[in-house]
């Protein structure tokens, strides 16, 4: 009898103990599952790192522009307007003066020869004989005027209507201009707009931007048809 007991009582401990043996098992087998868990959230679930841990999002911010670069045209302007001494009106004054009875018709700030700032400009008499002038934009000095050959009867003609109609002065369009943004002029045009309207078309540059906006003005009464902004 107290064998048969002896017996039972020594099952009863081998079943506890591979009870216990299971439980510490089974927190082992959980423990490592916590953990797996937490490689596969840092990995991206995939076996393969996540942008914050792999650099992913440094090469979006390595696309992107530095903040405050200028374009290449931005450096232009910003390189070119602070060279030039003379003004868009008095080189237009200095071009006329070149071709007896002209009239202006455009001019623009360039790098000449050497890099030296020029206004590129022209001037017609009132049939529409067109004249180009280039004046230095440093001393002022208009150099010998040349007649463009390219031009013919029809481009005469309807220059001649333009000058008709233009009863409004590139200076009075470029107080327009320079009183919307305040600026250099950098290009003033005599030209007509999608709607056969006489226009004067001025550029303006903004010194702390260097961006460029583009007026375009009624020749006949002075209102602004159209407003551009190049930030290129």
């Amino acid at each position: 009898m107290d064998t048969k007991r002896s017996g039972m009582l020594a099952q009863r401990n081998r079943t506890a103990g591979l009870r216990a043996a299971g439980l510490v098992c089974a927190v082992a087998v959980a423990g490592a599952l916590i953990t797996g868990c937490g490689d596969d959230k840092s990995s991206g679930g995939d076996g393969s790192s996540s942008p914050s841990a792999s650099g992913g999002g440094k090469s979006a911010a390595a696309t992107a522009s530095p903040g405050g670069k200028l374009t290449e045209d931005q450096a232009e302007r910003k390189a070119l307007i602070p060279k030039a001494k003379i003004t868009y009106d008095k080189a237009l004054s200095a071009a006329t003066g070149a071709v007896s009875g002209a009239k202006p018709v455009s001019a623009e700030l360039k790098n000449g020869t050497g890099n030296k700032p020029v206004w590129e400009t022209t001037v017609a008499k009132t049939d529409g004989t067109k004249s180009m002038v280039t004046v230095d934009a440093v001393s002022g000095k208009a150099a010998k005027p040349r007649t463009d050959s390219d031009e013919d009867a029809d481009d005469k003609k309807k220059l001649a209507d333009w000058l008709k109609k233009a009863t409004v002065t590139p200076q009075q369009a470029a107080e327009v201009a320079t009183g919307k943004k305040k600026g250099t002029v950098s290009s003033i045009e005599l030209d007509d707009n999608d709607q056969g309207k006489a226009i004067w078309s001025v550029d303006v540059v903004t010194e702390n931007d260097w961006n460029k906006t583009t007026y375009d003005i009624d020749a006949t009464n002075k209102k602004v048809l159209r407003t551009h902004v190049d930030k290129d």
